[in-house]
């Protein structure tokens, strides 16, 4: 096993669930590390993502601490063996905050992706120019280059919307967030126009909140919640000013399940929701 300075999202949430089968199974980490006739440092090791573990390892843990659950073992080998794999977005190691790239990872493995949005349209139904003129309102001010390094990741992370096993993919937004202007007039209606055409994408649905609504539940949160190979490996990401935040804790995802049910009872129906889009698209005309 060879140690790591930096461990992705998906190791360290390999780390995370194994850490809590052992604390289920109440066996201590000086119990866990005798039974694999190792010491209590390899076992805070691989609990804190630091080392590298194989798939044969996560078995023999697993074993050791008696999981019953045998599809959640199964994709936690199978996150230990992905860790060789090497995706599109290692290019942007080092060019890039690690937040990026962990959501790039969530969004790939994923099995079924559920996001809210009030403001900020959501990144995988971006136009480049809209995304564009996200970034360049960043505080501090990103140089130019950067700001294109940012465009260029977020039209790549589109690719799991597409291609022979598009991810299903469930987007709410808020009426505030269509009418909003970045980039300007022409901007914001080709934006709208890229919408409507992803809206009728098969593996997509796209529900809005209008106006009309009224308050509703989740107003003002930003969510993205990516269903993983079984329950327990699901995760929400949440965007703040300061980066993306991961959250994994069952009580928490059973929260953030409820919520999406709530905003997306508030919402129009998808095919009330593409007209909204469609009218409003209709009032940037004339540029």
């Amino acid at each position: 096993m060879a140690a790591r300075n930096a461990p992705t999202g998906r190791q360290r949430r390999l780390a995370t669930e194994l850490r809590r089968m052992r604390e289920q199974a109440g066996i201590s980490i000086q119990e866990a590390a005798s039974m694999l006739g190792a010491d209590r440092t390899m076992i805070s090791n691989i609990e804190a993502g630091r080392t590298t573990v194989s798939e044969d390892r996560v078995r023999q843990l697993a074993s050791h601490y008696k999981c019953p659950n045998e599809a959640l073992v199964d994709a936690l080998a199978d996150m230990a063996a992905s860790r060789r794999t090497k995706h599109w977005w290692t290019e942007y190691r080092g060019k890039l905050p690690d937040g990026h790239l962990d959501v790039s990872e969530l969004e790939h493995y994923a099995t079924r992706i559920r996001t809210a949005q009030t403001v900020h349209l959501p990144g995988l139904l971006q136009t480049e120019d809209h995304a564009r003129a996200i970034f360049e309102l960043t505080v501090p001010k990103l140089p130019r280059l950067d700001v294109e390094l940012r465009v260029a990741h977020r039209m790549a992370r589109q690719n799991v919307l597409v291609g022979d096993n598009p991810m299903p993919y469930t987007g709410i937004v808020h009426e505030a967030a269509l009418r909003l202007e970045f980039g300007g007039r022409a901007v914001a209606r080709a934006q709208l126009r890229r919408l409507v055409e992803a809206a009728e994408q098969p593996n997509l649905t796209l529900l809005v909140i209008p106006f009309s609504a009224g308050g509703f539940h989740g107003a003002g949160q930003s969510v993205l919640y990516a269903e993983g190979p079984v329950p327990q490996l699901d995760t929400v990401q949440l965007d703040t000013a300061l980066g993306a935040n991961f959250v994994d804790a069952p009580t928490p995802l059973a929260n953030y399940r409820s919520l999406l049910d709530l905003m997306e009872q508030s919402a129009l129906s998808p095919g009330d929701s593409r007209e909204l889009i469609r009218s409003l698209a209709h009032t940037f005309r004339g540029d």
